[in-house]
């Protein structure tokens, strides 16, 4: 089932703890861009049509990614992104996009995701795997 962007995005801002719903979109915003160039085919599909509309739009129009980030460089490229972020920042605003984002995916789906992705990702969506 499809979230409703006030949901979803009410889900962000509470474990985000932001002070505003602009805040917890611009974060979800820009993580999803750059989850986007990570995920190819049915994966990222299949993903899309679980986020509400404007979030999937996002996903499936992603900024370029000449390589895949590894979970380091995908918080230092969402610092780049986020005016006034740190790598600190960044990182708090990455979980709560992923983890968002692992919840609304589903198990099944999110093992798939994470096939596509370096290893650590895990840890970004806040489901570590057994090694």
């Amino acid at each position: 089932m499809t979230l409703r962007a006030e949901a979803f995005l009410d889900r962000v801002k509470e474990r985000g703890e932001y002070r505003t719903t602009e805040e917890a979109e611009r974060a979800a915003r820009v993580v999803l861009a750059l989850l986007g160039a990570h995920l190819v085919g049915d994966v990222r599909a299949r993903l899309a049509a679980r986020l509400p509309e404007g979030f999937a739009l996002i996903l499936l129009n992603p900024l370029q990614s000449a390589e895949p980030l590894t979970p380091e460089r995908f918080v230092r490229a969402t610092a780049a992104w986020i005016e006034g972020a740190t790598e600190q920042t960044a990182a708090w605003d990455v979980g709560a996009v992923l983890s968002t984002v692992a919840d609304a995916a589903g198990d099944d789906l999110l093992g798939q995701i994470l096939l596509q992705l370096p290893a650590g990702y895990d840890l970004l969506f806040g489901r570590p795997q057994p090694t």
